[in-house]
């Protein structure tokens, strides 16, 4: 595995994950599954959820998990650098300058414009999700407790991985759900 060709790939996921994790999904799913064949669609999946329970942002901790998965530690390093390289760039670049012009009606729209775009970026990544998580009536039943229980109670994301985690081995070792 060339570590140049994890770091390429993962800047521009990086470059183009704009709105946070979620709308890195259609990306990751492009560039390092169709694209790279690094990975399968369920091992993004899982990246991707393990990744969202762990500390940090969730597209530094994908692009460790899979970069760890085709070239070791130097590829998980690889691929950090590569998903975090243009966010400090752009950023900095948009820094030095946003403060000038936040006030702007037109600078003011734009944003508007772009929190609307990335709302959709994240649903059409919520059906990409659903596509490959929800496959059977346990998945099903999981994902509405999970919803219902996010919606009304106040209970960490964590909280509800591992109970899901729990209910998954449970299922299987009750012979509801193979492996």
């Amino acid at each position: 595995m060339n570590l140049l060709s994890l770091f390429i790939t993962f800047a521009k996921v990086g470059v183009m994950t704009f709105g946070g994790g979620y709308t890195m999904i259609p990306i990751l799913e492009r560039e390092v599954v169709q694209n790279k064949g690094w990975i399968s669609s369920e091992e993004l999946m899982d990246y991707y959820a393990v990744g969202q329970c762990t500390p940090g942002v969730i597209a530094v901790n994908t692009g460790i998990f899979i970069g760890y998965k085709t070239a070791g530690i130097p590829g998980g390093i690889a691929a950090a650098l590569g998903v975090i390289t243009p966010s400090v760039i752009i950023i900095t670049i948009i820094a030095s300058f946003l403060s000038n012009f936040a006030d702007i009606p037109a600078v003011k729209s734009a944003f508007a414009a772009v929190r609307a775009c990335v709302c959709v970026l994240i649903f059409n990544s919520v059906l990409k999700l659903w596509k490959n998580a929800v496959r059977d009536l346990p998945a099903l039943i999981l994902l509405l407790l999970v919803l219902a229980g996010s919606l009304f109670l106040d209970v960490s994301p964590v909280m509800f991985v591992i109970a899901c985690a729990v209910c998954g081995l449970l299922l299987t070792r009750l012979g509801v759900r193979k492996q």
